[in-house]
């Protein structure tokens, strides 16, 4: 095996599992950090609906109390105008989603679904939970949510949802006396639960990841291919000369060239030597000649 099939060797293995190492690596850190970018969002989005829940109990509410003597108006209810608002944002970006899930909704829109109802027994079972963070399956991809649990922790709630007959006469017309009622105080009743899809930052990381590891094979290649030339030009050619200028003297033959100094690297410093074997082989078989 040649010196130079021994160093391609060699330089191929330690390419291949730096190419592992290095690929495992950037996989890993761009999944992640997609990963990151997914459930940013999704606070931010959830951290949204809390301000609008806010806005609407503070700012809206006050200033509709004579209205709501008359008739019921949903747009004063906080989980309404929280959920209002991102079905706005729907529009552009169907794949978000933000639901306010109860066991026992005024709204029938409001009821949970089987997983969904499974994420608020959790935190039924789990009062010291805070927020629980997932992956599911949709029709769309697959998608990440935050859930936080809903715990009624203001009696105003209780004048709405505690009995019928305590409930404004306006909000029984519009919903009726069967759902939405029975609520206790620091009872769990739901939860907050956002939804952001994982297929773009998923898509944009697996982008990076191949343009990554693409321009890596492309650097190597360059790489590869600059060293062999050099190593070609600088190491094996000039040992090749000597190999076969060897050869000669070891046959006698000393009508050969000799090598010109090549610097004061390895090589030219074998070329010297071998220069001055060749004339002291040479001298030696004159004298023996003579």
């Amino acid at each position: 095996m040649g010196l130079r099939m021994k160093f391609n060797l060699v330089l191929l293995a330690v390419f291949l599992l730096g190419f592992g190492v290095t690929g495992w690596i950037s996989y890993e850190l761009l999944q992640r950090n997609a990963r990151d970018e997914v459930v940013r969002n999704a606070e931010l989005m959830m951290e949204t609906a809390l301000a609008i829940r806010g806005y609407t109990i503070n700012q809206v509410a006050p200033n509709l109390q004579m209205q709501l003597m008359r008739v019921f108006l949903p747009q004063s209810v906080p989980a309404y105008a929280a959920t209002q608002t991102i079905n706005e944002l729907r529009k552009k970006y169907p794949d978000y989603a933000y639901k306010e899930a109860l066991l026992n909704p005024t709204n029938p829109r409001n009821r949970t679904t089987d997983w969904e109802a499974d994420l608020v027994h959790d935190f039924r079972n789990n009062v010291d939970k805070k927020e629980i963070t997932g992956e599911r399956d949709t029709p769309t991809g697959r998608s990440l949510y935050i859930a936080r649990p809903m715990q009624i922790k203001n009696e105003s709630c209780l004048v709405c949802h505690s009995v019928p007959s305590a409930a404004p006469a306006s909000m029984i017309k519009l919903y009726g006396e069967a759902n939405g009622f029975g609520w206790k105080m620091n009872e769990i009743v739901g939860a907050q639960i956002v939804s952001v899809p994982m297929s773009l930052p998923i898509t944009n990381a697996q982008h990076a990841f191949r343009t990554f590891m693409i321009s890596l094979f492309a650097v190597f290649a360059v790489v590869f291919i600059v060293l062999n030339l050099m190593l070609s030009w600088m190491i094996v050619r000039p040992i090749q000369k000597m190999s076969k200028a060897a050869d000669r003297v070891s046959t006698g033959d000393f009508a050969i060239d000799e090598f010109s100094d090549g610097g004061k690297d390895e090589i030219g410093l074998l070329g010297a030597s071998f220069n001055r074997m060749r004339r002291s082989l040479q001298k030696a078989m004159q004298m023996i000649e003579g």
